[in-house]
């Protein structure tokens, strides 16, 4: 897989084309690039660094070291969002004393949010919703930034440079959305080496448990979430108890698992009095 994404980085071309044209030689020129990449991933790089792309719920997002890498695991959040959205559409709906087509859609925060994944892959499902994103980076604010404008969404997300939820009025938002670092130092021999020596660091650890980051995002949530508001967010199984007991107070509290059974997504509503 690498080796194919890499030849298709050096002929800048799409895997259909690649599958299309098995006679297709290579040039002196694009045998050196394609030289160089593989040097760069010999090296540990990863592809995606090299070739400054990943996609992403069928998206093609741009990518750097600045920003962690999309991985497919985060689009179980992307999924969770989107059932709890849909189906609180229908219920504002069906209680609306005003026509369904003028009742307000979902209002949605995505925590740092790096490349801008999450956040991009809400917009372009939810036509209607507004989407907030945030991130402590200004070097990810300019790639998630470049990748809403790539699909012509920058009309649609509000960027701000912000730690978490800093800045935002109390109940402010439907969906407080995150795929927050979640990886304890003490498991840090356990990650990737490409991980660990590539991608931002204090995107993937937070502090000695795991839970630095999370044990700020919940309360922060609690109160930018509007009554009946959704948190959503990223976790690994290895943290899944202590999240649930972090989560006592909310209502509708369930821990998905993703196609390996793992534990990898916490969703929690706050209580609607």
């Amino acid at each position: 897989m690498n080796a194919e994404l890499l030849i298709m980085f050096t002929l800048d071309c799409d895997r259909a084309y690649l599958y299309a044209h098995p006679e297709r030689e290579l040039a002196r020129a694009e045998m050196q690039r394609y030289g160089e990449a593989l040097a760069r991933r010999a090296t540990g790089v990863p592809a995606q660094y090299i070739t400054g792309h990943q996609e992403f719920w069928g998206l093609d997002l741009i990518v750097s070291p600045a920003v962690l890498i999309p991985r497919p695991e985060t689009e179980h959040v992307v999924e969770a969002v989107l059932e709890r959205a849909k189906a609180q559409l229908v219920e504002r709906r069906a209680s609306s004393p005003v026509r369904p087509e003028q009742s307000r859609s979902a209002r949605i925060v995505d925590v740092g949010t790096g490349s801008g994944a999450i956040a991009i892959a809400l917009a372009n499902e939810l036509p209607t919703a507004e989407i907030h994103a945030t991130d402590i980076s200004r070097e990810a604010l300019e790639v998630a930034r470049a990748n809403a404008a790539r699909h012509q969404l920058t009309s649609r997300i509000e960027f701000h440079r912000a730690d978490l939820l800093d800045g935002f009025s109390p109940a402010s938002f439907d969906f407080v959305v995150s795929n927050p670092p979640y990886v304890g130092d003490s498991e840090e021999d356990s990650v990737e080496l490409e991980v660990r020596k590539f991608e931002p660091r204090h995107a993937v650890f937070a502090g000695a448990t795991g839970l630095d980051v999370i044990e700020r995002l919940i309360p922060q949530a609690q109160t930018a979430l509007r009554p009946g508001g959704w948190l959503v967010f990223e976790i690994s199984g290895t943290i899944a108890d202590r999240v649930r007991r972090l989560l006592s107070g909310w209502e509708e509290v369930a821990i998905r698992n993703d196609l390996q059974g793992i534990a990898r997504v916490a969703v929690a509503r706050k209580v609607n009095p």
